[in-house]
């Protein structure tokens, strides 16, 4: 791959933490962060990921993500290095629950669910505690029925994938804002040999197609703490009677602001699970479909990728 680039600039613990949450907060960029201790002096890095040169709203829109570093991002053009792999690099296979996720061809344990995702153009490896936390909290639905979901801001599928296994017969549509998470979707979809999943070019569920194809008896969205809260009465509407809904991307400390905004639409927390810094939520949608007070304002959610 020739001319790809890197932009790198200091940050702090919180700020790597909820970087690593995003799926895809700089569209095009592949972003990883590491610790450095010197002199028993912790210090973070953010490094950036191009395949071409940063323009100005690229670099903002990196060092928005940082806004604690005092130093301009350093920035530096990488010739012909293959910057994916190099993003790839310590990226060891998970195993959660029933699922195994690997980036390389890692042999999986005997009855596993092996999903082979690579770091790349979308985000959702399934390493960080958000998208991990997902996983084992649809693993321990795999006893309930579910015959309509959705997997709202999807990154690389690996959740929509999940679903599926678990739910070979129910329908399943896949959405994000970003075109190019949705071709690396269906990229991912045929590697792991996954079928019938409905991919979806969507902002949040304003989209048509998603809801033409409500109610959904279960809800996945792993996005962040911001969009969560502007999208609770979306969400909300287009969820069935009962059904379940999954929250993700979202800090412990944000924890108390989402279960609010879903308790107005009349969903009930049902279960937390906290990793870290980090909490996944499952609640229960209302027993009568939940109908908006007034129309959505898709102008009220601008901003949502830098909202941690």
């Amino acid at each position: 791959m020739s001319g790809s680039w890197k932009v790198s600039l200091s940050c702090t613990r919180f700020e790597a933490e909820a970087i690593d949450g995003f799926d895809e907060p700089v569209p095009g960029a592949v972003l990883m962060t590491s610790e450095e201790v010197e002199d028993d002096v912790e210090r973070w890095r953010l490094d950036a990921y191009l395949e071409h040169e940063p323009d100005g709203a690229t670099l903002a829109a990196i060092c928005a993500l940082a806004p604690s570093a005092a130093a301009e991002p350093q920035v530096e053009r990488l010739g012909d290095e293959d910057w994916v792999s190099m993003s790839q690099a310590g990226l060891e296979p998970l195993h959660v629950g029933r699922f195994f996720v690997h980036a390389d061809d890692t042999r999986a344990p005997p009855g596993a669910r092996a999903f082979h995702i690579k770091a790349g153009r979308a985000f959702g490896t399934g390493h960080h505690e958000t998208t991990s936390g997902c996983l084992r909290m649809l693993d321990d639905l795999a006893d309930r029925a579910f015959g309509n979901i959705i997997d709202i801001g999807t990154g690389t599928g690996l959740l929509a994938f999940a679903a599926r296994h678990l739910w070979p017969d129910a329908r399943i549509m896949a959405t994000d804002i970003d075109p190019v998470a949705i071709e690396v979707t269906a990229e991912n979809a045929a590697v792991n040999h996954v079928p019938n999943i409905d991919l979806v070019v969507a902002d949040g569920t304003l989209d048509p197609a998603v809801t033409q194809a409500a109610p959904y008896d279960l809800i996945i969205a792993n996005i962040l703490a911001g969009p969560l809260v502007s999208m609770a009465p979306e969400i909300a509407s287009i969820a069935a009677p009962r059904a379940t809904i999954v929250l993700a991307g979202l800090l412990e400390t944000q924890r108390e602001s989402v279960v609010a905004a879903y308790r107005a639409c009349g969903c009930a927390l049902e279960a937390v699970d906290r990793r870290g810094d980090w909490s996944v939520l499952r609640l229960t949608a209302a027993a009568a479909r939940f109908v908006p007070s007034g129309p959505f304002d898709p102008k009220g959610r601008d901003g949502w990728a830098l909202d941690i």
